[in-house]
């Protein structure tokens, strides 16, 4: 596995020839293409890359990718934890303590073949089974970064000194499954965004051009926003990332107070889960960062032996019932584990 070289894939573009690793976000505003991973927990991974060309996503090669047995995953929370987290949540809201808070659990599966497994032809059978806006690969495995992502979700573009963000609240199987409490989740963390971009933005540019628009993806519908700034003079992806990490979608409001919640409740690491992953090319003052959700990753640090980790979780709010979210996190991943473990068939598409 470890002869694989290092490797990024956005969109339509491929980038080889590793030229630096940092942990520095001003390096982003420095020179190059960089492709960058950032942990939930904070952990900055920024790799710079010689080599980037237009090249599509290859089609799949049956038997290239080995994934987990379709039992085979396991959950940090079972239901019956992530629905007393859910009514714990509420309470904390009763009590004034937040908002909303996002609640989250990771799922594992041994590898059946570790040497032999490559997040791109993951990537490759996700491009098929689950196409997303902000899918790509990030592979450097000396570097404990091996990442599958078929992210829906914008978590920062950036041209020039404008940036967007597209944060997503609210998710349905069809629009007549969305309820008034999906708005609501998703009109406070629009909040939330606009204050994370007035950190960094230039004094009254944040702008919010769009609110709750439904967006059909594969087997199920989202409610997204879009909130727009300039950012203030000397402002940089620093600074960018300092204001606005983690992603308001994926942690609450107010976001402090749903980070300690978070902490206490959730029983495993997010890792790149939740997190933000993507690509800068600071040649030209561009960069596009997915919120890393409907993400698989490798975990090569496990003493049994190497896993793939997926995560799934839902905001919660007043208005919501434990059951129901435990659904949602069900409903986000069933599809994608479907594509990993190799039990997907295009016949089951739903939505496209």
């Amino acid at each position: 596995m470890h002869d694989l070289p290092p490797l990024a894939r956005f969109g339509g573009l491929v980038a080889s020839d590793l030229r630096d690793v940092t942990s520095d976000p001003a390096a982003l505003d420095s020179a190059g293409f960089w492709a960058v991973a950032a942990d939930f927990e904070g952990r900055l991974v920024c790799a710079r890359f010689g080599d980037v060309r237009k090249e599509p996503v290859p089609a799949p090669v049956p038997g290239k990718w080995h994934g987990p047995a379709a039992g085979a995953w396991t959950s940090s929370m079972d239901r019956a934890a992530y629905t007393e987290g859910v009514r714990r949540i509420r309470e904390h809201i009763a009590a004034g303590d937040v908002y909303q808070a996002n609640l989250c659990r990771v799922l594992t599966a041994p590898l059946p073949d570790p040497a032999g497994a490559d997040v791109d032809a993951l990537t490759a059978l996700l491009a098929r089974g689950n196409p997303a806006p902000y899918a790509g690969t990030i592979r450097l495995p000396a570097h404990g970064v091996e990442i599958a992502t078929a992210s829906p979700e914008l978590y920062l573009r950036r041209d020039g000194r404008t940036v967007e963000s597209g944060p997503i609240k609210g998710t349905g199987r069809t629009a007549d499954d969305l309820l008034e409490k999906d708005h609501a989740e998703n009109v406070m963390i629009v909040d939330l965004v606009r204050n994370d971009l007035g950190r960094v933005a230039a004094t009254g540019s944040v702008t919010v051009p769009e609110l709750c628009v439904v967006e059909p993806h594969p087997g199920l519908v989202h409610l997204v926003s879009t909130v727009r700034a300039e950012l203030a003079p000397g402002a940089g992806w620093a600074g960018l990332l300092a204001a606005t990490f983690p992603p308001g979608s994926v942690t609450g409001a107010p976001k402090a107070s749903a980070l300690t919640i978070i902490k206490a409740l959730e029983t495993a690491p997010r890792g790149p889960y939740c997190g933000g992953i993507g690509w800068v090319d600071a040649d030209r003052g561009t960069g596009e960062l997915a919120v890393g959700i409907r993400t698989f990753w490798i975990d090569r640090t496990v003493p049994g032996g190497p896993v793939l980790r997926f995560g799934t979780g839902a905001g919660i709010t007043w208005g919501s019932d434990p059951e129901r979210e435990w659904d949602e996190t069900e409903l986000k991943a069933s599809r994608l584990l479907a594509v990993a473990s190799g039990t997907y068939r295009a016949t089951e598409r739903t939505v496209s």
